[in-house]
């Protein structure tokens, strides 16, 4: 495998570590906010959506793909499962 390949599924890993675990947390936790506080609960939520479309966005630019693509939707997926809960 070409060292040039192995750097960008390394650097994409660490990528989602550090992207989907705060997304996933903050998606979480405004369930929570969002039975005492409904704005922050909905902001937290928001945030996370960011959060998790930035970090699919930064994947796909480390692959050199099209930043207009299906897979944006994976970044949104913690948003959208939670989104039953805070709405």
């Amino acid at each position: 495998m070409n060292i040039e390949t192995v750097q960008r599924w390394v650097a994409s890993a660490i990528l989602f570590h550090v992207g989907s675990v705060p997304a996933v947390t903050l998606a979480v936790y405004s369930i929570g906010v969002a039975d005492t506080d409904y704005g922050k609960g909905v902001g937290l939520w928001i945030m996370s959506g960011v959060i998790g479309l930035l970090t699919a966005a930064g994947i796909l630019a480390i692959f050199r793909r099209s930043l207009l693509s299906l897979w944006l939707i994976v970044g949104l997926l913690p948003t959208v499962v939670t989104g039953f809960y805070v709405l």
